[in-house]
């Protein structure tokens, strides 16, 4: 069954790691997140933008999809499914479809606006049982249209949001959604611990996962970073491994063109992201 991530989030903040959101974008992403948490024993969060929701015939479906492989596939570890950057608009939806966690990504509006919907996501949202992050300070890159120019994140205004009862936050520290171009200057780790010391320990998100030298990715948990979303490295590997495959002519031998022999490679490639992922944040094992 799907659960609230509340908990996880509580357990890795105090376990000193951090669990995973890897973003879904149809069938063969969802049964491997589910696969390898399962072998992995380890919690997990499936993210879901409003793109990809949208792609996958709405948010209706997707619940739908995902409740009968966590069934058919006898997935028993914790299971969160939540809207990645949700709007408004986009975060009562999700509500009323069934998921188990939702964000709210204000942090395009002024403090005060931000502040007043987060308040109304929030008694939606805990109407249901579910958990709740927003955010402050954008994103930077690019994610289904959801722009952001990496601002970093004022404390004072994480404290503010914090205070409103969400379950995680997610601080803007120069972090950027996609590649990391190779000027990149890092993670702001001051205003990171500035962020947890006001937040009175509250689990905070790092988004834009992919491509994050390693050593930062265990300092970032360590500072209470308890919750990381990886998307586009599952994409990169996922093109990889389908390229090679018909790069090879295997899609022209016997009914190698057969949708599930040719998408066989890109979903084995997700797994293996997914596990060295789950091994990175610590994750392995605490289901």
């Amino acid at each position: 069954m799907l659960v609230s991530a509340k908990d996880m989030l509580t357990k890795a903040r105090a376990g000193g790691y951090a669990v995973g959101q890897f973003n879904i974008n149809n069938l063969e992403w969802t049964k491997a997140v589910l696969l390898t948490a399962q072998e992995c024993n380890s919690p997990v969060i499936l993210g879901v933008s409003e793109g990809a929701g949208k792609y996958m015939c709405g948010y209706k479906t997707v619940v739908g999809m995902v409740k009968g492989m966590i069934d058919e596939l006898g997935i028993t570890v914790p299971v969160a499914l939540h809207l990645d950057h949700g709007s408004y608009e986009g975060a009562y939806k999700v509500i009323e479809a069934g998921f188990s966690s939702v964000m709210f990504d204000g942090s395009h509006y002024a403090i005060d606006e931000n502040i007043e919907k987060t308040k109304e996501i929030i008694a939606a949202a805990r109407a249901k049982g579910m958990s709740i992050e927003a955010e402050v300070g954008a994103i930077g890159g690019e994610e289904d249209g959801v722009v952001g120019s990496g601002e970093v994140a004022d404390p004072a205004e994480c404290k503010m949001i914090a205070d409103l009862g969400v379950d995680m936050l997610a601080a803007g520290i120069g972090n950027i959604h996609g590649k990391y171009p190779e000027n990149w200057a890092g993670l702001n780790f001051d205003v990171l611990a500035k962020v947890q010391e006001v937040t009175n320990g509250m689990p905070l998100v790092l988004h834009g996962g992919t491509g994050i030298p390693e050593d930062m990715i265990k300092k970032a948990i360590s500072l209470g970073v308890s919750k990381i979303n990886v998307n586009t490295e599952c994409q990169l590997s996922f093109a990889a491994a389908v390229r090679e495959y018909i790069e090879a002519g295997k899609d022209q031998q016997g009914k190698g063109f057969d949708p599930r022999k040719l998408l066989a490679p890109g979903f084995e490639a997700i797994k293996a992201t997914v596990k060295e992922k789950m091994e990175l944040f610590g994750s392995v094992g605490k289901a």
